[in-house]
């Protein structure tokens, strides 16, 4: 799930609480700001995500047996990634003493644990252990500011690679499986005349750790990289530098997926 995903869905809950708890008193966003920019990241494209989380409270007056009512409040905070992980809870009521009030959060976050992770824990295990490599294609890339998107994108996903903007351009990215398809997914929702995945590696692995990430790397970080521009308007680099420079990250053979034509 990509974390624009993820935002919606938590705009559409927060509609959905807004409905069952109509008073004012009864459902209360403490931060405005940070549902402000939850919404414009939704509805924007190029926006970026926010800075802080969304949190709310919920007053609740349940009725018991006794037909007399209880009063409590949950204090809620949606993390970035919710509902790929899970939120931030805790329960409040006058009624209950501390110890009462540490043992029933204490219990309600192993609840929450134990039946309402089950589902996302599978999901992100086998994609967060799978390192991807995606080497993409567009007719050209001139705009600064997609060239400052791709290049700042990568560093917030944590990916390497390179950029070679001119005509044609190359963009290659590589790490979480995840992290390579976020960054493929704003990409793509950019104005192009055109751009494509002209190949893709997925490399399974065990453990997923830092070290296996790392391990797995042909580049440092990502950067832009320009091969002699030449051509009228300076923007054609020179392929057989191109093809040196894959030569030396061990990607020769990328070369004739891009272009049709052994390299030099």
């Amino acid at each position: 799930m990509t974390n624009r995903e993820e935002a919606e869905i938590q705009i559409s809950e927060l509609d959905l609480l807004s409905s069952m708890f109509p008073y004012e008193e009864e459902f209360i966003v403490t931060d405005q700001v940070a549902l402000a920019e939850l919404k414009h990241y939704v509805e924007n494209e190029s926006a970026e995500m926010p800075s802080s989380k969304v949190q709310f409270i919920l007053n609740v007056k349940p009725e018991v047996s006794n037909a007399s009512m209880v009063e409590f409040s949950m204090a809620c905070a949606l993390p970035f990634k919710y509902p790929t992980v899970l939120p931030e809870i805790t329960v409040r009521s006058s009624l209950l003493s501390r110890a009462q009030q540490i043992h029933l959060n204490s219990d309600l976050k192993t609840y929450l644990t134990e039946n309402c992770s089950v589902m996302t824990s599978n999901a992100t295990q086998s994609e967060d252990t799978t390192f991807t490599r995606l080497w993409i294609y567009s007719h050209h890339i001139y705009n600064k500011q997609k060239r400052k998107n791709i290049i700042d994108w990568a560093k917030e996903l944590s990916l390497s690679g390179f950029c070679m903007p001119g005509k044609p351009g190359v963009v290659c990215v590589e790490g979480l499986q995840s992290s390579c398809e976020e960054f493929w997914s704003r990409v793509r929702k950019l104005t192009w005349k055109r751009i494509l995945i002209r190949h893709r590696e997925d490399v399974s692995l065990e453990g997923g750790g830092h070290a296996e990430i790392q391990k797995q790397r042909k580049f440092s970080t990502l950067e832009e990289k320009c091969f002699d521009a030449h051509g009228a308007r300076g923007n054609h680099m020179d392929l057989g530098q191109l093809y040196r420079f894959l030569e030396e990250k061990g990607c020769a053979d990328i070369f004739q997926m891009y272009f049709g034509v052994e390299g030099h």
